[in-house]
């Protein structure tokens, strides 16, 4: 009998994976799709590689390409020039844009705290006392402009230093910004997992602030602010409903697949190189993030405005602007995904 059980739920499984694949794909204003991504080896985009590799948007009827970035900024430019239709990034961006008067709307939460560590390189900053210390250093981001370049001028703020008084070098998302800090090239890092995890475990990273902590995250930026998510331009929600919709029942469903998932199932789960040679590392990277990630896609009501403040506190042109944030991000589909789902 508990065979008989298993084979049905498996056959059950690969059916409503099979069989609406086809059938969804004819309702689709565009089942084919580009989604830009910065970093997509980083643990902050882990609902989208899942969703990926577990054939969640193929059982949506969606074609979805993957482009691979350097950084947030530079997906989001992808996105702006018209080489892909959809950005997997910070949040922050939609409201940065609307600013620029480009309506972008983020439309399924990947995380629900930033991930992102700011950490000192002790080879070459041994003298480290305090975030005032980092006035005049060299600081390692994923890219110029994205979110872990956001980060540290909200650091630098609270410490009363300016952007313009530190360095900024983009060195990735991987290998490259681990080469960067064990060769001395870099005094700090603001990095994400599994990058973060490999630096600590060689002791090339002492961690000044720790986004992966959610209550951390709060403390820091004053509420709850929304991390990675899926966003793009207002047109490309008004013309394509259901192909956004399939886009968030598959990241919903990665969501939860993610929090109910063991270490070795991640594992399995992800191309080889982004276990950076060290699959220990990257399960114990994992682990520290997993609680940062968002487990229903849904944003938080208050995660708007927080991140607005972020931004104001580090860009004197965002002061005094109106912003209409109810605008820079919807729940409606993740909702109706939810709602499509088993209970969890």
């Amino acid at each position: 009998m508990q065979r008989r059980s298993l084979l049905t739920g498996a056959f059950g499984a690969a059916a409503a994976l099979a069989l609406p694949t086809a059938v969804r794909a004819q309702g689709l204003e565009k089942p084919r799709l580009t989604v830009a991504v910065g970093g997509k080896n980083l643990l902050y985009y882990l609902p989208l590689t899942i969703a990926e590799s577990l054939g969640y948007f193929k059982a949506e009827g969606l074609e979805v390409t993957i482009a691979d970035f350097a950084g947030g900024s530079r997906a989001l430019q992808a996105v702006v020039g018209g080489s892909a239709d959809v950005v997997s990034g910070a949040f922050e961006h939609t409201i940065n844009m609307q600013a620029k008067g480009q309506a972008m709307r983020a439309f399924v939460l990947q995380g629900r705290a930033p991930q992102i560590v700011l950490g000192v390189n002790p080879k070459t900053f041994a003298g480290f006392k305090s975030v005032a210390d980092l006035k005049g250093r060299k600081i390692g981001v994923t890219a110029p402009g994205s979110s872990t370049n956001v980060m540290v001028n909200f650091v630098l703020a609270k410490a009363g230093i300016k952007p313009s008084e530190v360095s900024i070098i983009g060195v990735g998302a991987g290998s490259g910004a681990v080469a960067a800090m064990r060769a001395g090239q870099i005094d700090a890092i603001s990095n994400l997992d599994p990058v973060i995890t490999l630096l600590q475990r060689s002791g090339d990273l002492k961690v000044v602030s720790d986004t992966r902590v959610v209550a951390e995250a709060d403390r820091v930026f004053g509420g709850p602010m929304p991390a990675g998510c899926l966003y793009a331009p207002q047109a490309f929600l008004d013309r394509h409903p259901a192909t956004v919709q399939a886009l968030v029942n598959a990241m919903v469903r990665a969501n939860q697949w993610i929090q109910k998932a063991g270490p070795s199932e991640i594992v399995k789960a992800v191309p080889e190189s982004y276990l950076l040679g060290d699959r220990a590392v990257y399960i114990d990277a994992f682990l520290a993030s997993r609680p940062a990630l968002s487990a229903d896609g849904l944003f938080p009501e208050a995660g708007a405005p927080t991140a607005l403040r972020a931004l104001q506190s580090i860009d004197d042109s965002l002061k005094g602007g109106r912003f209409d944030l109810a605008a820079v991000f919807t729940n409606d589909y993740a909702r109706k995904a939810l709602a499509r789902l088993p209970k969890a």
